[in-house]
């Protein structure tokens, strides 16, 4: 698994439409809130051009791609943190994934219903993130109970702890998202991911407009620039409609489609390739007779661990790695030739994985 990453947004943003063209899936779609009564899973392979080079160059038997999850969770209205709508339980669901992926919608058509009668993406994100705040405030509010319990029994650094989830309340109470808090100590940034908070997973915002404004800034796509900048959060650019268009061309077909509209990639490459970016992912490879394999770490990931990725026993046992570079491989055209100009790296336990490497693992268990 690559990462997972919950769709949210109001109600007839367009997260379904899109949700079924990313993950080629026939999701309930409908123009009314609520259409949503279960949330969707979809698990979509990452495209990857050295994967299919890597096939081949081996004749792998198989080919493996890394893969995104998305969970598209209904629309949150105001009052979803209390219940309201279908509430609590999508929003606990949230807290499952490694980042939320915003829709807010940036067209208009008065055959689509907005839940707020109109067209506001300032007022929509606010509204969203006011009832992930609340959900949050909970969360630290029981948190606290429990901690004053400890204090009161005598529990070192307990009254510390206590402190930090009264600093979080104050915090989240004026409005403000958790992965913005002042932390000072390893222990407090431990407490902070102990919490799970909605409010602390990083995000992609993505603006669904119309077709005809693709190659366009418009008014709406600013406001919701202007937030992002604020947040140091990504911004994507795409149109709902056009990717369900793209996900039923064959393949051969998208690529003419989308220059045709004047656009270099899809929709979700895009969203795939800002979402590595924000949460630090790269890949890398391995390489055999029956499959070629892509995998994902995070930046800084160890050849040991990144051995883990693939299989528990490969960490357990691991004696050493062998590092290929993509660029080599490709350049060059077979691991015989890569071998001949010595380009073939051996690497111990404490290597870090860079993006694009073909690891071969000798372990012993």
């Amino acid at each position: 698994m690559g990462f997972n990453c919950g769709i949210v947004g109001l109600p007839n943003v367009g997260k379904s439409t899109l949700f079924n063209a990313l993950t080629a899936t026939q999701a309930q779609v409908a123009n009314y809130p609520f259409s949503t009564i279960d949330p969707n899973v979809g698990i979509v392979p990452v495209p990857d051009h050295r994967l299919d080079r890597l096939t081949g160059i081996y004749k792998p038997g198989k080919t493996v791609p890394t893969t995104l999850e998305f969970l598209d969770i209904a629309g949150l209205v105001r009052g979803a943190s209390k219940g309201e709508g279908l509430g609590n339980q999508f929003l606990a669901q949230i807290r499952n994934v490694d980042a939320i992926v915003h829709i807010i919608r940036c067209f208009d058509d008065p055959d689509i219903v907005h839940v707020n009668g109109s067209v506001n993406p300032r007022r929509d994100i606010e509204a969203v993130e006011t009832e992930l705040i609340l959900k949050d405030l909970e969360t630290v509010e029981r948190r606290l109970s429990e901690s004053e319990k400890r204090v009161k029994s005598g529990e070192k650094k307990a009254k510390e702890e206590t402190d930090f989830y009264v600093h979080a309340r104050e915090h989240l109470g004026a409005g403000r998202l958790a992965r913005y808090p002042a932390i000072q100590t390893e222990e407090q940034q431990g407490w902070l991911r102990d919490l799970h908070l909605l409010t602390n997973k990083p995000v992609l915002y993505v603006c669904n407009v119309h077709e005809k404004h693709l190659a366009t800034e418009t008014d709406y796509v600013s406001q919701v620039r202007e937030l992002a900048a604020k947040e140091s959060a990504k911004v994507v650019v795409i149109s709902a409609a056009v990717e369900a268009e793209v996900s039923e061309l064959p393949a051969g077909e998208r690529p003419s489609f989308l220059r045709e509209l004047g656009l270099k990639e899809s929709g979700l490459n895009q969203i795939i390739r800002e979402g590595y970016d924000l949460l630090h992912l790269i890949t890398f490879f391995s390489v055999n007779p029956n499959e070629a394999h892509a995998w994902t770490v995070r930046k800084g990931a160890t050849a040991v661990k990144a051995a883990g990725v693939i299989h528990s026993d490969f960490e357990r046992g691991f004696i050493r790695a062998e590092i290929i570079k993509y660029s080599d491989l490709d350049r060059l055209g077979s691991e015989a030739a890569v071998k001949e100009h010595g380009l073939l790296h051996v690497q111990g336990r404490e290597y870090v994985m860079q993006d694009g490497d073909i690891m071969f693992v000798h372990f012993n268990v």
